[in-house]
């Protein structure tokens, strides 16, 4: 007869009032401020913080070495087409027709049975030591001795003044 006391629909009964008094309850209490940090979330803030400083180092060496490898690689393509610029170089001078050019060009060589001619006095072109050089020396061997050596002192004068100071 006990079991006609707690019934399902007394039971159910009993669980709806309570579950309509702790909303109520719930309904009418002020809500409870929470910390917006909470434990978990400081935690993860402190995991995050030393990821961060755990890899700036490896990956500022990683950027520098990339730099450095790209740099590597310019510098080996420069070497590459230094190399090619003397192969190409090499093989011309190979040409007996280029070599001769050349010797005619900077030794002013003449071949059998030609007549080289010099035009003298001709302006030197500009910037060429050598020309300078020969002109300074003709100048030189058309004064008398003692003006070239009094000239050659007054020279290493000049050169070593400067450096006096």
């Amino acid at each position: 007869m006990g079991a006609d006391r707690f019934s399902t629909a007394a039971r159910l009964k009993a669980i709806g009032q309570e579950a309509q008094a702790r909303v109520y309850r719930a309904a009418t209490r002020r809500p409870v401020r929470r910390n917006k940090l909470t434990g978990r979330a400081a935690l993860l803030a402190l995991v995050l913080c030393a990821l961060v400083v755990a890899l700036a180092y490896p990956m500022r060496q990683y950027v520098a070495q990339r730099s450095d490898i790209a740099d590597q690689r310019r510098q080996a393509r420069e070497a590459e087409n230094k190399v090619e610029q003397l192969r190409q170089e090499k093989a011309r001078w190979q040409d007996p027709d280029y070599v001769r050019a050349q010797a005619r060009e900077h030794l002013h060589y003449l071949m059998p049975g030609e007549t080289g001619y010099q035009v003298a006095g001709a302006p030197a072109p500009a910037g060429d030591p050598a020309a300078e050089h020969r002109a300074t020396s003709e100048a030189a061997a058309h004064r008398p001795w003692y003006d070239n050596l009094w000239n050659g002192v007054d020279r290493a004068d000049a050169a070593a003044a400067p450096r006096s100071h």
